[in-house]
This record gives C-alpha cells, structure tokens and sequence, in this order.
C-alpha cells in the first residue's frame, strides 16, 4: 500500500512540475483588443475632426442652457409674465436644439464604431486564430463574462499587436 501510495504521489508531482505547453482556457476583451489598435485610434481621430464643431456649438449651447436657468431661477420673481414666457420658450427651444445636436453626436460616433468593427471583423478573426493556435487555447471566452483571470490567460494585448502588424 505504501508502495502505491508513494508511486501516485511521486506521478502527481512529476505531472505538477510539468510545464503547461497548453492554456486550455483563455480570456479575450475582443472590444478592447479592436479599439486599442493604431487603426482604431486614427479612425477615432477623424471623427473627432469631423464632429469637433458639432461638439464645440453643443458645449455652447449648453453653457446657454444653463445661464437661461439660472436667470430664470434667481429673476423668476421680478421678471413680468411676458419676460418669464419667453425666456421659458427660449429654454424649451435651445433644449430641443441641444438634444438634437447630441444626437446627431451620438449617431455620428454609432455609425464610425460600426463600420470600424465591420472593416475590422476579418483581422480580428485571423489575429484571434493565430493566438488561438499559439497557444494550443481549447476555450476562449469574453473577458467581460469572467470574475477572475490569470495575467497569462488574457490575450486581449496580444491580439492588439497581432491587429497592429497586419495594418
């Protein structure tokens, strides 16, 4: 029974001292990986350059937005009934308008990410294939749906240089 006993133990730690050649499971933040690339960053800079007037007069109008409540606020009891409609018409009207700007914003962002990520699928998918195989991974799973991860098992960096070489 000894002899048994010593031969599992002596077989487990040879197979513990083992160096893993496979990381059966791996993590993977293909968002992240995509956005972090130099491709991504200088699309994100175009559109920057392209919507920066959008965001300039949004900013103004919501510094006019605010100036606009607080005179209404601290004026409301001195202003007549005419001063008071109109300047609560004038909120109402720059309110709209700024809604509207935000959402062309957010609409314009929406659509430059998509067609980034559409332009970008097949990259993606061939650095993901390299790591995949690099690395012997059997699972690879969204970083984002993982409580805990080992620094070695998340790829995300890797498939960002990977992405960064086929440009």
């Amino acid at each position: 029974m000894r002899k048994l006993t010593g031969a599992l133990c002596g077989g487990l730690l040879g197979i513990l001292a083992l160096p893993v050649q496979a990381a059966d499971v791996a993590v993977l933040d293909w968002r992240e990986a995509l956005m972090a690339t130099d491709s991504a960053q200088s699309s994100m800079n175009q559109l920057q350059n392209q919507i920066s007037g959008q965001q300039q007069q949004a900013q103004a109008l919501g510094q006019e937005l605010q100036q606009l409540q607080q005179r209404l606020q601290q004026d409301s009891a001195v202003m007549s009934e005419s001063e008071r409609q109109s300047a609560q018409q004038e909120l109402q009207q720059k309110g709209a308008q700024f809604q509207q700007l935000r959402g062309q914003i957010a609409q314009a962002q929406q659509q430059a990410e998509q067609q980034f990520l559409q332009q970008a699928e097949p990259k993606l998918q061939q650095a993901v294939d390299q790591v995949i195989s690099r690395h012997d991974v059997k699972i690879l799973v969204d970083r984002n749906a993982v409580i805990h991860v080992e620094d070695g098992l998340d790829l995300t960096d890797e498939v960002t240089q990977i992405l960064n070489s086929l440009d």
